[in-house]
């Protein structure tokens, strides 16, 4: 039978029940009766119990658990709560040859985010490739190849100016969300581990942070290879950098079949653009909008998939303080091929 809060009013009713048939000449019912306060006080009481009961009814199931006990579930099954990380990658210096910069030597994007070098680097012929971590963990990190960066302090011998490297600054990630870490166990507990069966990929992906969504694709390039392609949906752009790539097929290289030939690729991003005209139209209004939009794609795009147009405008209706809207771009669903998806574009509000 499943357990049913009562609400306080129930309580204080109950409680108030109570006493005036056991209580001989009192009259629970009376506005400033002893009775009354003492219902009303033993209600309280009661009622945050039998909110730490409710709580405890719906941690007994992982998929309805939460917090530490979501984590606790979790570990059951080997996994753990993704911690957020800190992008790295190159930055390529340029100086006199023979000038050092130090680890712990701190450069600059323009709008203040900074990094760290994590070992020490000598310019030789003229350039140096250092290593570069984001200050702090998070998807502010991220940078792609040809970022402009500085130092924040001059060194010796070495200009001023420097640029990300190949592949960009990646990695960087915020932590796992508890339903991010929720589906991932469901999946799980669902899916069993079979050794190199198409789920076991995806579950490997997934174990990277950052790393939201994940496909596979057999055969891919013939008998014997699979494809994996997947997203990041904490970013602003879902769509792995160089970086991101490497990283999961080198994850996904040690766990693979030894036989099987692997290749991580990126989807190609089919862009939705969207011309609304949205009432109110206000600033507040507009990233509710935005933010329904980016769930709802979330939630529905997948490579060869389709967003109907249908769930475009629920998707605008929904936002919060929107109350009409016109939806005129696009006027039909929008598809996606086999190594597509479709991510959000532009929105034009008319």
């Amino acid at each position: 039978m499943a357990f049913t809060r009562p609400t306080l009013t129930d309580l204080v009713a109950r409680d108030e029940t109570d006493l005036k048939g056991r209580l001989a000449g009192g009259d629970a019912l009376l506005r400033r009766s002893i009775e009354r306060a003492l219902a009303r006080s033993h209600a309280g009481s009661v009622h945050g119990l039998y909110g730490r009961l409710d709580s405890l009814a719906m941690d007994l199931m992982p998929d309805s658990a939460s917090g530490p006990q979501l984590a606790r579930w979790a570990g059951v099954w080997g996994l753990e709560k993704k911690p957020a990380t800190a992008a790295t990658g190159p930055a390529q210096l340029t100086g006199v040859n023979g000038s050092i910069v130090e680890a712990e030597t701190r450069l600059q994007r323009s709008d203040g985010v900074e990094y760290r070098v994590t070992a020490d680097v000598t310019i030789v012929g003229g350039v140096a490739t250092a290593a570069l971590e984001a200050s702090l963990p998070g998807v502010a990190g991220l940078a792609e190849e040809g970022t402009a960066l500085t130092f924040v302090s001059p060194v010796a011998g070495v200009a001023s100016a420097a640029v990300v490297g190949d592949g960009g600054l990646t990695g960087g990630a915020e932590e796992e969300s508890d339903p991010q870490l929720l589906d991932r166990l469901l999946a799980r507990i669902r899916q069993q581990p079979q050794g190199g069966a198409g789920p076991d990929y995806v579950r490997w992906a997934r174990e990277i942070a950052g790393v939201t969504r994940a496909w596979v694709f057999p055969e891919r390039s013939g008998l014997g290879t699979v494809g994996v392609a997947f997203v990041m949906d904490g970013r602003e752009d879902i769509i792995p950098l160089g970086g991101d790539l490497t990283t999961v097929a080198n994850h996904i290289a040690d766990l693979r079949p030894v036989t099987a030939q692997v290749t991580v690729f990126a989807l190609a991003p089919v862009e939705l653009d969207l011309t609304i005209e949205l009432s109110p139209d206000d600033a507040d209004t507009r990233a509710a909008v935005e933010a329904e939009l980016r769930d709802l794609l979330a939630r529905e795009a997948e490579p060869g998939g389709t967003i109907l147009l249908s769930h475009i405008r629920e998707a605008i209706s929904i936002a919060a303080g929107e109350t009409d809207h016109v939806l005129t771009v696009p006027s039909a669903n929008v598809t996606a091929d086999d190594e597509e998806i479709i991510v959000l574009g532009d929105i034009t509000w008319s």
